[in-house]
């Protein structure tokens, strides 16, 4: 069995008794009984588990008149997060605020983990430590999650049969053409959304590797920093590409 970390260790000690046989009734049976749960959802579940602790202090110490420096970088960042969507999706653009937010905060939480000891997913067949999204099934499922949701919305803003026109295209002359090419844009748009991320993650990881172990003293710290760089425009990224996804899906035809 390959190395475990430890929060995955304990999670196994604790859960495999009930996972398990979940797996297996829904014909997804583990390979090894004992320990159902890898390290990139292991991981994730901790990331869950910050961002509620987060959530929870959060609200037990929010204040009008004196707001701590937490609760001053949480307004930040849902600002932030308010502005892109307002500027991207316009009138309305509130509403999808918590969905864009918890994908931006969560996204850059797990690409920020590899940088904390101890943290880091093995990757065994190179050998190195990445972030939960330098494996493609962790992106993955986040770009399930923006592909359910976006499609969500514009069923909900137009209806089926609307959604379905919406899909092809202003002209019904040419909807034979467009709607095929729709629906294969929109299922590309899951390959976008979780290679980009995944691809970035891991190569960074491999650089912050081989250039670490070529010059060890100074250089990590650099790749580091970079590292930090990287995880937080991807995270950007993944805020962003969604927003364009919601927009475009619940967008009304004049």
């Amino acid at each position: 069995m390959e190395h475990e970390l430890w929060f995955t260790i304990l999670l196994n000690k604790l859960l495999a008794g009930v996972v398990t046989p979940l797996l297996a009734a829904i014909g997804l049976p583990p390979a090894d009984p004992t320990h159902p749960i890898p390290d990139y959802i292991s991981m994730e579940i901790l990331v869950i588990l910050v961002i509620l602790a987060g959530v929870l202090v959060l609200r037990g110490r929010l204040s009008v008149e004196n707001p701590g420096k937490f609760q001053h970088i949480m307004e930040g960042i849902l600002g932030f997060v308010q502005g892109t969507a307002d500027e991207i999706i316009g009138h309305g653009a509130r509403r999808y605020v918590p969905m864009l937010g918890t994908l931006f905060i969560f996204v850059a939480l797990c690409n920020l983990l590899s940088v904390f000891p101890t943290l880091g997913v093995p990757n065994s067949a190179l050998k190195i430590e990445v972030s939960p999204t330098g494996l493609i099934q962790a992106t993955l499922g986040c770009a399930v999650a923006a592909f359910l949701y976006y499609n969500y919305q514009g069923l909900r803003q137009h209806g089926v049969i609307g959604y379905l026109k919406h899909l092809c295209g202003p002209m019904l002359a040419i909807a034979i053409l467009m709607f095929p090419i729709e629906v294969i844009g929109n299922l590309g748009r899951l390959l976008s959304l979780s290679v980009r991320l995944y691809a970035n993650m891991l190569v960074g990881g491999i650089l912050e590797r081989v250039f670490g172990g070529l010059v060890p003293i100074g250089v990590p710290v650099v790749f580091m920093a970079l590292h930090i760089f990287v995880s937080l425009l991807q995270a950007y990224i993944f805020l962003l590409l969604p927003a364009i996804y919601i927009s475009m899906a619940v967008a009304e035809e004049h």
